[in-house]
Order: C-alpha cells, then structure tokens, then sequence
C-alpha cells in the first residue's frame, strides 16, 4: 500500500502530531488502517507517500479531511492554524 515516490517533490504530512494528540501508538494507527507499523514511521518521515486509498484510510482515522493531513506544502503548526498564533 506504501508506494515509493519516483519524484522529488515532498510530501508533508501531520500523522505523528495527531498520533501524539490522541495518545495513539504507530502499531495502532498501522493496525486501524492495515499496514506494517515500520510503513506508519516512513509516512511521517516523508520517506514514502502514501497511495490515495491509504490517504484516504488515515484521513478516516483521525477524522479530518485528507488536506488536513497532507499537503505539497509545508504544513503551518495546528495552533497556528486555528488559534491564528504560535504554541507558547
């Protein structure tokens, strides 16, 4: 279900913030969406993009539209977002 990327183009992405956000482990967001936890940890890396299915199925997850969780651009930090500042 992992497909590795042929072009340098990355893709950022949100999973460990919203893992973290919901006490979830990568073994349980791989299991809830069918794939080997080690693929959970390349995903949140950027090494490998997910297909549009499994995007779809993490998107599920967390209940969130799937922009919310990807982006070809540089993701701003949730709290900027929707607070409209920075963490302190």
């Amino acid at each position: 279900m992992v497909a590795k990327r042929k072009e340098e183009v990355p893709i950022y992405n949100r999973l460990a913030a919203l893992r973290a956000e919901r006490g979830m482990s990568r073994a349980e967001l791989a299991a809830a969406v069918g794939i080997n936890p080690q693929s959970v940890g390349f995903i949140e890396r950027g090494d490998y993009g997910p297909s549009l299915e499994l995007a779809l199925r993490l998107s599920r997850v967390f209940g969130l539209p799937v922009e919310a969780l990807f982006s070809l651009e540089p993701l701003p930090a949730l709290s900027l977002q929707v607070y409209g500042k920075e963490e302190e």
